[in-house]
């Protein structure tokens, strides 16, 4: 019996490790959410129940090529911005539907956009670098629209160029095109899921803008 008492105090340490290892392993943002964020959204915005707190489920990050579909060093420099800045491969859209301005058919076979979804540690590690890095390189920040929350709290926010990101280099940057960034937020509301992203670091405009 002596022997098994020991044995198990001897696990217990190792247990603590793990868990500590895990801990220190988390996202910067992740971490910070759980610890820190999540209670003080609850009291910030008078919620009773944990479980009703803004959380960010998951981001999308997009980008459309539009006229440009047929060619084919664009539509493969937009796949490879998008893998390059999430570290996960993009995945091609087709047409939803028919645009005649842009001689679209619906289901055609040449892709109109290309888009990967982001979850768990990749989403928090892709949007502290989004929010501390990349929109600090925009030319002529004042900060992202404070109006560009959906009805269900989400939001989305677009770049311009792609050369934001650091890990574009300067043969990538020989074709410039836009992305489109959606943070789809689980309990959103517009004063919720802003408030969340603030508590982010998301440098939005001065309000009355």
């Amino acid at each position: 019996m002596a022997e098994k008492k020991t044995a198990a105090k001897t696990t217990k340490p190792a247990a603590k490790k793990s868990a500590d290892a895990k801990s220190i392993a988390q996202p910067r943002l992740k971490a910070l959410y759980n610890n820190e964020l999540k209670a003080k959204l609850m009291k910030e915005l008078g919620l009773k129940n944990i479980n009703q707190v803004p959380e960010l489920k998951k981001v999308i990050i997009s980008s459309g090529v539009g006229k440009k579909r047929e060619d084919k060093k664009f539509t493969e420099t937009v796949a490879l911005t998008i893998e390059k800045i999430t570290g996960q491969k993009a995945t091609s859209r087709l047409a939803k539907k028919s645009i005649a301005t842009f001689k679209i058919r619906k289901g055609m076979g040449a892709p109109v956009g290309y888009l990967t979804t982001l979850r768990n540690d990749k989403m928090y590690e892709f949007v502290d670098r989004l929010i501390n890095i990349a929109l600090p390189h925009v030319r002529d920040f004042h900060g992202v629209s404070r109006k560009a929350f959906d009805a269900q709290g989400n939001y989305s926010l677009g770049l311009k160029e792609q050369t934001v990101f650091p890990e574009i280099t300067f043969e990538d940057a020989s074709v410039l095109h836009g992305l489109e960034v959606t943070f789809i937020i689980k309990n959103g509301s517009g004063k919720g899921s802003l408030k969340l992203l603030e508590l982010f670091g998301m440098p939005f405009e001065k309000e009355g803008k």
